[in-house]
């Protein structure tokens, strides 16, 4: 009979026991990393209208009245509300607002030197939809001042 020694028999315990090689783990977890950074950066993001808060005017002239353009619950664009107030689209359904396209345009052609400005107050419950329509039409109109009016 054939004698073994300890470290005989400790040697053929662990060579016995499993063992778990990670570094192909850890390659594919990499490799997600990379996958999803590259991903969240291909979405684009809307920024073709600028946004920049007014400079502060000393003592100039005084600048134009600005156009107050009312997007009411139901979808309706309303110009001037109050008494003079003129009811230009109420199909929300139509999204590109041409009697709105021809007042800004009128208003940018009678502006001079001067950039129109326009007040936006809208209602808490109008769709983001009729919202970004309305800017559309004033950013293709050539509208840069917007403010919005609670």
């Amino acid at each position: 009979m054939k004698k073994t020694s300890l470290s005989q028999l400790d040697e053929s315990l662990t060579s016995d026991e499993p063992c778990l090689d990670i570094s192909s783990l850890i390659d594919v977890c990499f490799l997600l990393l990379i996958y999803f950074l590259v991903t969240t950066t291909i979405q684009p993001r809307e920024q073709d209208l600028k946004m920049a808060l007014p400079p502060v005017i000393g003592d100039a002239k005084y600048p134009q009245t600005p156009m107050i353009i009312e997007l009411r619950q139901g979808g309706e664009v309303v110009v001037n509300p109050g008494d003079a107030a003129e009811l230009f689209d109420s199909d929300v359904h139509n999204r590109s607002l041409p009697q709105l396209k021809n007042r800004l345009s009128l208003l940018c052609s009678l502006g001079g030197n001067d950039f129109p400005s326009v007040m936006l107050q809208v209602h808490d419950e109008v769709q983001q939809q009729r919202y970004i329509d309305v800017i559309n039409c004033l950013a293709g109109a050539g509208v840069q001042h917007i403010s919005l009016r609670d």
